[in-house]
């Protein structure tokens, strides 16, 4: 049998996806079923256990495949980059239409009704999904939020899927100071993967989830000789399990556990610490375009 990786592929040895039917060995096979994130975040976790590593997080309105509902688990795959763990099964339903809208401002409220002087039902964080109903004023009705089958988001801060921002180091702008979590990808906390995989989602491009496979995947290599080649804004630079964006020829945005938050500091700083703690040279760094 071909090795796969478990990250993106849905198999164990006694359950699988139909879909790896003839390439892995499995007791059972099944279809994944449909469902969709219903709260501000889920966290995707190794094991089903509370304590388990954390992998990555889904957002509001993210389909998800899954195989198998146990324990208050369900063991799926994410739609939107394939990664396959353990979501507390609470945090899902049967799924809404299919999003129209993402939110594109960094944190937003979902209200009950067309007031912001109403409790907030839920709070959404950049590039979460939401179905558009109709709108109110300046409100937007979506579906999918918080298991409410109508509530309100401030339509400033959607945009339609295919309206894509321009640059992606704008929208990991916005993010500067955000705290960093290993796992994460929402404005609450998030990792250096998730930071550019969020950022290069605004811009319509759809990028895995860690750095490793982003370094294979996203962009053209630039060759790396004696020193660094010019840069310029928009290029990853990748270190062994790191990874962070350029804001300009000299200047790196990345979140970073040393600042334990997404951080701004000459690209030659970042070098010269993380070689000396062990973690190495650059390894590649990545052109978009």
């Amino acid at each position: 049998m071909t090795t796969l990786d478990r990250r993106l592929h849905a198999f164990r040895p006694d359950l699988a996806d139909l879909a790896l039917k003839g390439r892995v060995e499995a007791e059972r096979f099944v279809a994944g079923e449909a469902m969709q994130v219903i709260t501000h975040t889920a966290p995707l976790h190794r094991e089903p256990r509370k304590d388990a590593p954390l992998d990555t997080e889904a957002l509001c309105g993210e389909r998800v495949s899954v195989f198998e509902l146990a324990e208050g688990w369900a063991w799926c795959q994410l739609a939107s980059d394939g990664y396959v763990g353990y979501l507390p099964a609470k945090r899902l339903s049967a799924p809404s239409p299919q999003a129209s809208h993402r939110v594109n401002a960094v944190r937003s409220f979902a209200y009950p009704g067309p007031s912001m002087k109403l409790p907030q039902a839920m709070t959404l964080s950049l590039g979460s999904r939401v179905h558009l109903l109709d709108r109110q004023g300046d409100f937007a009705i979506v579906a999918g939020v918080a298991g409410l089958a109508r509530s309100y988001v401030w339509a400033q801060h959607l945009k339609a899927l295919d309206r894509h921002e321009p640059d992606p180091v704008s929208v990991a702008e916005q993010l500067l100071h955000a705290p960093y979590l290993w796992g994460g990808k929402s404005s609450l906390g998030l990792d250096c993967s998730g930071l550019v995989q969020l950022a290069l989602d605004a811009v319509g491009i759809a990028a895995p989830r860690d750095s490793d496979m982003q370094e294979r995947s996203v962009g053209a290599p630039l060759p790396l000789g004696d020193g660094l080649p010019p840069l310029r804004r928009g290029d990853l630079v990748f270190w062994k399990g790191h990874v962070g964006l350029m804001q300009d020829a000299h200047q790196l945005l990345h979140a970073n556990g040393h600042h334990m938050l997404v951080a701004s500091e000459p690209l030659q700083v970042a070098i010269d610490r993380i070689e000396t703690k062990g973690g190495g040279k650059i390894t590649s760094i990545r052109r978009m375009g």
